[in-house]
């Protein structure tokens, strides 16, 4: 019997993100233009499901196998993994199905000889499941209760604490909410679209999809909404109001079109180092007002200056787990050293297109003090020019503004910072500071 098209496509993307791919890009790819809505959301929640939960897949299976599974070939692991899940976490997949169609996948993969491995671990985890992890104190530690590097939740119990750190983990294990920003339509039309809509817990201008596809509207297809975290919404919009804009890493270009919204008549350059990439933003950015630069924010030598611009610098993403789970497995504590170095770079390089008296928005899609307050503390060393502005003063005027909805501004705020908790906020983690130039 063939392997079903949703368990192929998902053994198809998940061996694409071992390799170094990142699922939710694969899983909104043309590749899957083919599966019914069904299928779809098959593969998508074996995908997720498998990320999200790899290291409990992987320790379930190590009860019931002689060798190491770092020594099984990435295809039989793969298999035997996505077998798993469906074993452990979906109540609806007969253990038989699942169990037979990874046996196929295996096979599909032409590892044929370990097709008898991968059906008699699966049945023996079928008579003998691991254990339940246990919340109680003492009991099953967050990182394996909850699927996530030790050290990485070690780091949050330290920074946070352990209240905090278990509300991290617990939010990057569920599916997020699908917020969009209204740009150019009304509830009223994505109601009559099947949309059910419900208002953001963040942002005022923002919108959360209950039930519904957004990417089956006419709305979304002519790019009156658009698809974008609340954290990130807010983001853009302490960017602010000016004539001469920056976005210096701004692909995929969310945030780009809400500061190219909010300021119709100002120019907006939007910059990113890959060329691909810049021209995927200006297939998804129509507004005219914006031009797409290919070039390193490192090394930038534009002749003009800018009033405002934002430095959506790139991170580790330990902010948004929940919707990209691969980046906790293959993040190392080292890695942020590296990230840190690019993102001063980045910063200082964005300070040298600054005119007198602009505003300069450093952010990061990350929970980590490197990515965030330790870049803006040496970035103030180094340029003598730039001064910190405090948040709170940001966010009280945007929600005098009844741009801000989230009533505990003060709970948005550590320092001078922005920074969103992802299970204490209703969005992504994101850390931001808003910068000035001093005057000459």
């Amino acid at each position: 019997m063939a392997v079903s098209p949703a368990r192929s496509a998902a053994f198809d993307i998940l061996l694409r993100v071992s390799q170094g791919a990142y699922a939710a890009e694969l899983l909104h790819s043309h590749r899957l233009n083919a599966l019914s809505p069904q299928d779809r959301a098959l593969c998508t929640e074996l995908v997720m499901g498998v990320e999200r939960w790899r290291s409990r897949l992987d320790d379930a299976l190590a009860l019931h196998l002689k060798q190491p599974l770092a020594k099984l070939d990435a295809e039989v692991l793969l298999a035997l993994r996505l077998g798993t899940y469906q074993l452990l976490f979906l109540d609806r997949v007969p253990a038989r199905a699942a169990i037979h169609e990874s046996v196929e996948l295996a096979k599909r993969a032409r590892k044929r000889s370990a097709s008898g491995l991968v059906n008699a671990t699966l049945r023996n985890l079928t008579r003998y499941p691991p254990p339940p992890p246990s919340s109680a104190p003492g009991g099953t530690p967050l990182s394996c209760q909850f699927a996530h590097p030790e050290w990485l939740v070690n780091r949050w119990i330290e920074r946070y604490g352990v209240a905090p750190a278990a509300a991290i983990c617990e939010y990057d294990q569920r599916i997020p909410a699908t917020a969009i920003r209204l740009r150019g339509t009304d509830d009223a039309e994505l109601a009559a679209e099947g949309l059910e809509l419900s208002p953001g817990a963040l942002m005022a201008g923002a919108r959360r999809v209950m039930a519904g596809d957004v990417t089956q509207t006419r709305a979304f297809t002519e790019q009156r909404i658009g698809i974008q975290d609340e954290a990130s919404q807010l983001v853009a919009a302490l960017v602010g109001g000016g004539n001469r804009i920056l976005d210096c890493c701004a692909a995929p270009g969310g945030k780009t079109a809400a500061i190219a919204d909010r300021n119709p008549n100002a120019v907006v350059v939007a910059v990113d180092i890959h060329e691909h990439r810049t021209r995927t933003m200006q297939s998804l950015v129509k507004n005219p007002n914006v031009t797409f630069l290919t070039a390193d924010a490192r090394q930038l030598r534009l002749t003009q200056e800018f009033d405002r611009i934002l430095v959506d610098a790139p991170c580790s993403g330990t902010g948004t787990l929940a919707r990209n789970p691969e980046i906790k497995w293959r993040l190392q504590p080292a890695d942020l050293a590296e990230l840190q170095q690019r993102q001063l770079e980045i910063l200082i390089a964005a300070a040298g297109q600054a005119a007198a008296g602009a505003r300069l928005v450093y952010a990061t899609c990350s929970l980590e003090p490197e990515e965030g307050e330790q870049v803006v503390a040496q970035a103030l060393e180094r340029c003598a020019t730039l001064r910190l502005t405090e948040m709170r003063t940001e966010l009280d005027r945007l929600r005098e503004a009844r741009e801000l909805s989230w009533p505990d501004v003060a709970s948005l705020v550590q320092g001078k910072f922005l920074r969103t908790i992802p299970g204490m906020h209703p969005c992504d983690g994101f850390f931001a500071a808003v910068l000035r130039l001093a005057d000459s």
